[in-house]
């Protein structure tokens, strides 16, 4: 990886000086306070070339502005069965963190099917997941362990991969493609595990698709995983299927515990998650005018309390239907205190 020069950050932060104020407003959004962090990012996705970097910026930025990225985690997919389909079909989770504060994202890539919902919201699926990961959870961790943490390390199961998962190539393309373009080095390592036989077919095919740098990343583990990962986190922050069972490995499907099965939507990470989008979407909601809050109704100057029921119960009744929002009811998928 190219050495980014001081010089070259400094004329990378003067052309971001000149873009127009939403492109502002979202990179301020993005950097969550690191724009220097954040510039070497693009930078080192482009070898260090500020031209390149610069381009990939502004082109990340606009795709923020035109797909309000910005106010992603504000929009809960509802109804809530859609949301479980989706979590049991797109199985992804945080299971901890590394010894160095890095969070440990996993993917079940051989078990995720892909097929219980529509392109656009597996995609908001998962941007949903890179915002918090960059709002919440890196900003948590950079508290929490006292020095600044801008990376995760992701550790993706080919448990149950078959030939046939292939189909979902434009998918995981249009996924793998949206992380390169406006997340770059948001990953430190990519760690595979519990590889079967048919693995060696599918890379040849998905791996011209990756990006060289993304490439580079990626460590093939034997089994499991386990004894390698031990080296860089807990046994608690493991994945389960991480984890040895007897003389066998893991499963994506499969926990002792649904808690700790981190692709579950009973796991403490998808709860937090789905519980913060609802929140930012109740507080968006009501920071929002009420445009259909109020009506004008006029008397008889001699009706009495019956007749002033009626009126207004019948004038009432024309806004049955009329919510611009969906309703909170179904959002709810545990009891919150």
């Amino acid at each position: 990886m190219a050495v980014v020069p001081q010089e070259a950050i400094h004329q990378f932060e003067a052309m971001i000086e000149d873009v127009d104020e939403s492109l502002k407003r979202t990179f301020q959004s993005m950097h969550q306070g690191y724009p220097h962090e954040t510039l070497m990012r693009f930078l080192k996705a482009r070898e260090g070339i500020v031209s390149k970097a610069y381009e990939m910026l502004v082109d990340c930025l606009k795709w923020r502005v035109e797909n309000d990225i910005d106010d992603m985690l504000a929009k809960p997919i509802v109804p809530v069965e859609l949301y479980r389909a989706i979590r049991d079909s797109q199985l992804i989770g945080m299971s901890g963190y590394t010894y160095e504060g890095l969070p440990v994202f996993a993917a079940g890539v051989g078990l995720s099917t892909l097929d219980k919902a529509s392109v656009h919201y597996y995609v908001q699926s998962h941007i949903q997941i890179n915002e918090y990961r960059d709002r919440v959870i890196l900003p948590a961790a950079t508290k929490k362990y006292g020095k600044h943490i801008s990376k995760c390390v992701k550790i993706l199961d080919m448990t149950g991969l078959k030939l046939s998962a292939l189909s979902q190539i434009k998918l995981m393309t249009i996924i793998s493609s949206v992380d390169d373009l406006n997340y770059p080095e948001k990953t430190l390592t990519y760690y595979i595990v519990n590889a079967p036989y048919v693995f060696s077919a599918c890379w040849k095919v998905v791996k011209p698709l990756l990006q060289e740098r993304t490439k580079r990343k990626i460590q093939v583990l034997s089994g499991c995983g386990q004894d390698e990962l031990l080296k860089i986190m807990d046994y608690s922050a493991l994945p389960h299927f991480c984890r040895k069972r007897g003389s066998g490995s893991g499963s994506s499907r499969n926990s002792d515990n649904p808690a700790n099965n981190c692709f579950s939507l009973n796991h403490p990470f998808h709860q937090q998650l789905y519980k913060y989008t609802k929140e930012q979407f109740l507080i968006r909601h009501h920071a929002e005018p009420v445009k259909q809050g109020s009506v004008h109704v006029t008397l008889p100057e001699d009706a009495d309390e019956e007749d002033i029921a009626k009126i207004l119960e019948s004038e009432l009744e024309k806004f049955k239907g009329l919510e611009r929002y969906p309703s909170l009811t179904d959002l709810k998928i545990s009891d919150d205190k």
